[in-house]
Parts: C-alpha cells; sequence; structure tokens
C-alpha cells in the first residue's frame, strides 16, 4: 500500500501534470498556427484588369477559379523576356462567380484577400476575390 509521502506518487503526480501541461500548450500551439496559416487574412487589396476565364473546376471540392490579365508587360524571370501580367485567383462565392463568368474579356476591379495557405475547399489559389468593385 502506497501513502502519499511515497516518493512514487509524487514523482507519478509530477509527470502527469508536466505531460498535462505539455499537451494543453502543444494544442494550443498547433491551434495558433492552424489559424495563422489558413484563417488570417495576411493582405488585402485591389487588382484591376481583362478578366481572361473564370471556371468551375475541380476533382474533389469544386472551386470557382479566374485569371486577371493586367495591363503592361513585366518579366516573369529575368532574362526570359517579356510576359503579360496576370493574376490568378479563387472565387468563394457562387453571385461574383455568375457575375464575373457572363463578362468574361471585360475590365474588372477585383477586391481580394490574401492568406498564407490554401485550402482545398477555398480554392486552388492564396488569393480569394470576395467583391468586384467595379466592371467596364
Amino acid at each position: 500500500m502506497t501513502t502519499s509521502n511515497d516518493p512514487l506518487v509524487k514523482k507519478s503526480n509530477g509527470f502527469r501534470k508536466f505531460l498535462s501541461w505539455f499537451l494543453i500548450i502543444a494544442f494550443l500551439g498547433i491551434g495558433a498556427f492552424v489559424y495563422w496559416k489558413y484563417f488570417f487574412v495576411f493582405g488585402e487589396g485591389v487588382k484591376s484588369g481583362y478578366l481572361n476565364y473564370a471556371v468551375k473546376k475541380g476533382n474533389l471540392f469544386k472551386t470557382y477559379e479566374g485569371k486577371l490579365i493586367q495591363e503592361g508587360f513585366g518579366s516573369a524571370k529575368a532574362g526570359v523576356g517579356i510576359s503579360s501580367n496576370e493574376f490568378v485567383f479563387s472565387v468563394e462565392n457562387d453571385s461574383i462567380f455568375h457575375m464575373l463568368e457572363v463578362n468574361s474579356g471585360k475590365f474588372f476591379d477585383l477586391h481580394y484577400k490574401e492568406y498564407h495557405g490554401v485550402l482545398p475547399w477555398r480554392g486552388n489559389t492564396r488569393y480569394i476575390v470576395d467583391q468586384v468593385i467595379n466592371m467596364k
């Protein structure tokens, strides 16, 4: 029979306390990392250009994707030459996607949010368009 003065009981209680605190801190750390990676809005802004395409695609999760061709030219890589500036994005909202889909080729000002990571049900890119500001 063991008593509360037994050294084995004290070691066992100390290890349990350490383990429980370690697990709590680990879960909080993992939760904070997941929030930062997938749900924290890293940046937001507006991109303008001509809508090249808007499509619904995906194997398991059907997501809305689009590409905006921005005016001007830039170099994708040093020494490669001139290429057009492209903004590839995803859309979560059905009504925004349908507006883009029927107006392909027009000039748009799109408000977007940028995340650190990609969730498969949110889209294929880190850039999520959440508002059409202007269409010409």
